[in-house]
């Protein structure tokens, strides 16, 4: 038992060094794979074009319609498998290759040399066939070499088209030149697989002065040409500003007037919306106070309304206690009275019969008392008509002092009198003025009482008096009314 233990772990040993040798070598078999497909994996930018030759050929068509056999393929950009051993990879660059033309010493139909410089920008074209025929002419070259093909390319056809042009002409229809140039030179490029995309003439000299001796009569006619239309121009600017200061005269004349008429058409429409705001205003004031007039009516009328329920009320409570009264009096003095009144009526008309023989007593009395006046009044008359001048003044003289007394009484009740002088008179003397003043008015009072006017009177008598002194030889035929009264 115990030698078989040991062949058992001898055999388990190398089976476990078997495995790791096969696992070792599948990993260093597989890193192989990735590192060569890694390494011949071949990437470009869209800028360039990897040409993968070595393959199997295959028949392509050429821009010109012929059939060719190739034996390599193209990618534009991106990446492909190389595979190794058997294919190889090449760049050919699409970039744009940028050239200095210059052609020294062309010699135009006139005979006159000349130097030509311009620029151009060329590339190979990115279609197909363009790739196919660049590859066999250009694959494996330089940038430099595809611009000196090119630029030799270039520099025969402009020598060439010089050579069929005067300098003149070449000097001024230059747009036409490199046209001709370009349509020229681009089934050539095509042919190559490049493509022409710009071509300009930057410069055109000639060593004999060709050109600049064109220009000078020119030069002497423009400087001419210039000072003449300085000139011109000095008189037409002197007009100008002229004709400007004129107008610009005329045109501020104008817009003070415009704008003169526009501050009176301002203050005339501010005016009238003043009117029409103060009209507005009054307008709205007198709304307001119409309004608050009837607000103040409405108010008014409300309150008679109140005081007017409030007078029905009240009497409304005075019908009710006017009936209350009414009926208190009815039974506490209507009908107390009645009974009365009947007791006072019955005594009334006792009392009235008795009366009324009593009044017809009196009346007869005042009857007989009233005509024995008038007896006695009417002989009193004829006893005062009957009365001469002199008696009647006689009595009417009589009676003044106690006439004048009666005038008189009312001051005599006085106890004290203040007397107010403004004229600087004493209180005494004042008092004295009006007691004559108050004597004086005793003939007015006089004549509204007899209807004697005694200042009259007087007069007449003053006046007879005066006759008579003037007149004693004679006789008066007729007398004044005193004295015949």
């Amino acid at each position: 038992m115990g030698q078989r233990r040991p062949s058992l772990f001898c055999k388990e040993s190398i089976a476990v060094s078997t495995l790791i040798i096969v696992i070792i070598a599948v990993v260093v078999v597989a890193t192989a794979i990735v590192v060569v497909v890694l390494k011949n994996y071949r990437k470009v930018g869209p800028n360039e074009v990897l040409i993968i030759s070595g393959g199997k050929k295959r028949s392509v068509t050429l821009p010109d319609g012929s059939v060719r056999q190739i034996g390599y393929r193209f990618r534009i950009g991106g990446g492909t498998f190389v595979r190794p051993f058997i294919e190889q990879a090449q760049i050919l660059p699409l970039e744009i290759i940028p050239m200095n033309i210059q052609v020294e010493d062309a010699i135009s139909t006139n005979g006159i040399r000349c130097t030509v410089r311009g620029t151009a920008e060329v590339k190979i074209a990115g279609d197909g066939g363009s790739i196919h025929l660049a590859a066999e002419q250009f694959l494996g070259k330089q940038l430099t070499d595809i611009r000196d093909v090119a630029l030799r390319t270039l520099e025969g056809s402009t020598r060439a088209f010089i050579g069929t042009m005067n300098l003149e002409s070449l000097n001024k229809n230059r747009k036409d030149f490199t046209s001709k140039v370009f349509d020229d030179v681009s089934p050539y490029f095509a042919n190559m697989g490049l493509k022409l995309l710009s071509f300009n003439l930057k410069e055109i000299t000639d060593p004999s002065g060709y050109l600049e001796a064109l220009g000078k009569p020119r030069i002497v006619e423009a400087r001419r040409d210039a000072e003449v239309a300085e000139a011109e121009a000095a008189r037409d600017a002197i007009i100008k500003s002229a004709e400007a200061k004129k107008e610009g005269d005329i045109a501020k004349i104008v817009a003070d007037t415009e704008v003169t008429k526009a501050n009176q058409d301002f203050e005339l429409k501010k005016a009238r919306l003043q009117v029409d705001l103060n009209q507005k205003k009054a307008d709205a004031d007198f709304a307001y106070e119409l309004e608050r007039h009837k607000l103040n009516q409405d108010l008014k009328t409300e309150e008679a309304k109140v005081k007017l329920i409030e007078k029905e009320s009240d009497i409304e409570l005075e019908k009710r206690e006017i009936d209350r009264v009414e009926q208190e009096l009815q039974a506490k003095v209507r009908k107390p009275a009645a009974a009365e009144q009947y007791r006072l009526e019955a005594e009334a008309k006792g009392m009235a019969e008795a009366k009324r023989i009593q009044g017809i007593v009196e009346a007869e009395l005042v009857k007989k008392i009233g005509e024995a006046e008038a007896e006695a009044l009417r002989k009193k008359t004829e006893s005062w008509n009957a009365c001469s001048q002199p008696a009647l003044m006689q009595m009417i003289f009589e009676k003044l002092p106690d006439l004048a007394r009666e005038m008189a009484a009312p001051i005599s009740q006085v106890e004290k009198i203040v007397m107010v002088s403004n004229d600087g008179k004493m209180g005494t003397s004042k008092i004295t003025g009006e007691l004559a003043s108050m004597m004086s008015q005793l003939p007015t009072v006089v004549k509204s009482l007899s209807g004697f006017d005694l200042e009259e009177w007087v007069r007449k008598l003053a006046e007879k008096e005066r006759s008579k002194e003037t007149k004693l030889p004679q006789k008066s035929s007729s007398t004044s009314g005193p004295d015949k009264e």
